[in-house]
């Protein structure tokens, strides 16, 4: 049997050193596993300093030409820089060869995109779509909006012009409301009562709101605060009165509710003098039940 003929070798001298590849197996005419026969494309001769033609770009890994070693600096590796998430990691020199060494890298570099894009989703998401607006609307004229049945057997004369306005802008929504109130035979208001609601639709009136109200008496002397259940996310209720033992002086109460981004409050206040001494007005427990029942029922009438 004669000995087949040995296939022409190119012209290189046998002792010349092999010239460097890009591409990460031994024969660049073989596959890596998974991958068709005839991919990527045959390379043309590989030139001393300039990357073979035809190959898609792969990134350097350790180990290959071209690359500095472990433990010597790596000017721009691009998956060794710090990021916004922290660098990214190489994948160790053992796993980098081949699709395998490839699958790991492109997975670290995608779970970072990935995270980066969850990431920019969530800022972008805030704003006026975020409003925690529980479904209430603030009216036009909270005067006719609103509820004060329970102010009506102490003082049963209407106010008839009473004050109102109303704000509508990107930020907030707002109405407000003040009323006279005046007993039977009265020619000029013995008490007065003003409400207040705010839809904040782009920042989250909480923190600011509790630190108000909760702390009232540590910013304003000889006012009470009570934490009131049932009513909103939060309330309290903040009260002064100055009559006692004296012929002259004030009552107040102000009943303050958070609910999501909607903020409310009910404020009466009365005055005494020595001149309407027989107009003693009604104690601060009759007012703050007043203030609970009425504000419960205008926030469930101003609520879609």
């Amino acid at each position: 049997m004669s000995t087949p003929p040995s296939p022409p070798q190119p012209d290189q001298p046998s002792d010349a050193p092999a010239q460097p590849t890009a591409y990460p197996y031994p024969n660049p005419q073989s596959p890596p596993p998974g991958e068709p026969a005839g991919f990527p494309p045959p390379a043309s001769p590989a030139v001393p300093g300039q990357a073979p033609q035809g190959f898609y770009a792969y990134p350097t890994l350790v180990g290959q030409p071209g690359q500095a070693q472990p433990g010597q600096p790596q000017p721009g590796n691009p998956y060794t820089q710090q990021g916004p998430y922290g660098p990214v990691p190489v994948p160790p020199p053992g796993g980098g060869s081949g699709g395998a060494g490839r699958a790991v890298l492109w997975a670290v570099v995608g779970a970072v995109v990935a995270s980066a894009a969850w990431a920019g989703g969530v800022f972008l998401i805030g704003g006026k779509d975020s409003a925690d607006l529980r479904g209430y609307s603030a009216p036009t004229n909270l005067c006719s909006g609103g509820d004060y049945s329970s102010f009506k057997d102490e003082y049963p004369d209407n106010d008839t012009s009473p004050t109102h306005n109303s704000l509508k802008a990107d930020a907030l929504d707002e109405g407000y409301c003040s009323l006279s109130l005046k007993k039977t035979g009265s020619s000029y208001a013995d008490a007065y009562l003003t409400v207040q609601m705010d839809l904040h639709k782009k920042t989250d009136p909480g923190p600011e709101f509790t630190a108000t109200w909760k702390n009232y008496d540590n910013s304003h002397s000889g006012y009470d605060v009570q934490n009131v259940n049932g009513i909103g996310d939060e309330a309290y209720l903040v009260t002064q009165d100055t009559t006692s033992g004296s012929s002259s002086g004030s009552r107040y109460a102000t009943l303050a509710v958070r609910d999501g981004w909607m903020t409310y409050t009910m404020s009466y206040s009365a005055y005494l003098s020595s001149y309407d001494a027989d107009k003693d007005p009604p104690k601060l427990d009759e007012v703050s039940d007043w203030l609970k029942s009425d504000t419960k029922a205008t926030l469930e009438n101003l609520k879609g």
